[in-house]
């Protein structure tokens, strides 16, 4: 090994060593993206190299065949031979084989001491049926991924090993601090769900608008400070119209499927790094295996899995020179559905049985609130906005009647008017707006003056900020085809 060990790679080693000394024989090692896990795989090979083993490395896609043949190399393990058609480097008698899942369906599997599966999340069920193999059931096979949460994963692994959390290594400084901004709200109505996530069809066509896209431009343009970003779409249409919608604002953008060569992906990663594309629209093929320097994520890509919304996430919290945080901007209101990506932990593998008494978010850790006056997203508890430094103003449902103070009580419902009038003015209140403001967007909406003007301000509520907003972004709109 030609890498140093970090503190929380040799406690991840121990541990691993500890659970194969107890007799597991199915150990699965969690390890955040940013945790080092290549190191940690070489090690794991290294080590089993130096008892004279030979290890089975598998990979869950071709693509990760010379990125892990190379990882390897720089680690000083280079007896090590590729299962592939025509590689350079097959050779069935070096001790160390990596191979694909994929191949090793259709191949001879080679004898190994160990077997270890990268990526493991991607359950496959071929290897549900080596691990079942009689002269394979005592031989080790060790997972790594940094979400293992596949539902039914525990039926073939008997231990999980937590390597660290994200938190850990964001305290630690190993990655990168975060910032999440929630500008845009969809309306995913009418997407049906199926197998756990949302229908790629029906989410296409919900996300997929010219103002969707339009707006995740403009809110690239505005907040985004021109970094290098990865923006994840939900398909290769929606994907291309993305950065379509980046390149007709003069922002240099490259395009990644799952039909990009290798020779095509590493040319716009070396862009990518220039400076010479600063933003990369994709769509599902860059969440796993990829560690260039991002430091602004787009989540435009809705989602219910904890697993893909980790993986989007963490391909931003890798450190670099000059990072001083992860940018998020999710269009997908994915954060405010699941939490951040620090609250999202998982204490034991899924057996495929359902369990009132297992979590999938820590029970002490609430969604967090988006700030009405920037859209930063702010933990639940935080009152005062630390992006802005807006605090809003708490407004006393009580309104003047008649001369007396009469509580309003949610069995007395104010009708449509009456109620946006009273939150209008309570918006007023916490923005610093006049009068005049409230009354002009009162008539905006009714096409009237209110009737009384003597109602208290009260709340406003997610429907009435909503409404505002969207004046605000047709005004900015209209102001720049003016000025244009």
């Amino acid at each position: 090994m030609n890498s140093e060990l970090r503190p929380h790679q040799q406690q991840a080693l121990a541990a691993l060593r500890l659970s194969l000394g107890m007799g597991k024989r199915r150990p699965m090692m969690q390890a955040p993206t940013g945790f080092g896990k290549t190191i940690l795989a070489a090690a794991i090979v290294d080590g089993a190299l130096r008892k004279g083993n030979r290890v089975t490395f598998v990979v869950p896609a071709l693509s990760l065949i010379d990125q892990t043949v190379e990882s390897f190399w720089r680690e000083g393990i280079r007896d090590v031979g590729v299962i592939q058609a025509s590689h350079e480097m097959t050779n069935p008698n070096r001790p160390v084989q990596v191979a694909s899942v994929q191949t090793l369906q259709r191949r001879a599997i080679p004898q190994s001491e160990i077997v270890v599966i990268d990526e493991a999340h991607r359950w496959f069920d071929f290897y549900g049926t080596w691990m079942g193999m009689d002269e394979w059931k005592r031989i080790p096979f060790v997972g790594l991924s940094a979400t293992p949460w596949t539902r039914g994963l525990g039926k073939h692994f008997d231990d999980l090993i937590i390597a660290a959390t994200t938190t850990d290594l964001i305290e630690a400084g190993y990655l990168s601090r975060f910032r999440v901004f929630a500008p845009s709200h969809p309306d995913l109505s009418g997407v049906r769900t199926v197998a756990g996530d949302y229908h790629e069809g029906d989410l296409s066509g919900a996300m997929d608008k010219p103002t969707l896209t339009a707006d995740v431009v403009d809110t690239w343009r505005r907040i985004g400070e021109d970094r290098p970003t990865f923006v994840f779409a939900v398909d290769r249409a929606h994907a291309r119209h993305l950065r379509d919608r980046f390149g007709e604002a003069g922002i240099s953008t490259a395009y990644v499927d799952a039909f990009t060569t290798a020779d095509e992906r590493d040319a716009i990663r070396r862009q990518f790094h220039s400076g010479e594309v600063r933003v990369v629209c994709n769509v599902g093929c860059l969440t796993t295996g990829v560690d260039w320097d991002v430091r602004c994520i787009v989540l435009a890509r809705p989602t219910k899995s904890q697993m893909l919304y980790v993986q989007m996430i963490g391909r931003g919290l890798r450190t670099a020179d000059g990072k001083s945080d992860c940018l998020v901007l999710d269009h997908s209101d994915t954060t405010l559905r699941l939490g951040f990506v620090t609250d999202i932990h998982h204490t034991r593998l899924d057996d495929g049985r359902k369990d009132k008494n297992q979590s999938t978010r820590e029970k002490s850790a609430p969604l967090p609130k988006e700030c009405t006056s920037c859209s930063f997203l702010k933990p639940a508890g935080v009152s005062k906005c630390p992006s802005c430094g807006f605090q809003p103003q708490k407004l006393t449902a009580v309104e003047v009647e008649d001369g007396n103070l009469v509580e309003l009580k949610p069995k007395h419902k104010p009708d449509e008017k009456r109620a946006f009038y009273a939150q209008l003015k309570g918006y007023a209140v916490q923005h610093g707006k006049s009068d005049s403001w409230v009354l002009a967007n009162y008539r905006a909406k009714f096409s009237e003056w209110p009737h009384r003007k003597d109602i208290a301000p009260i709340e406003p509520g997610p429907e009435v900020i909503g409404w505002i907003r969207h004046r605000q972004i047709a005004w900015a709109k209209s102001k720049r085809s003016v000025a244009a």
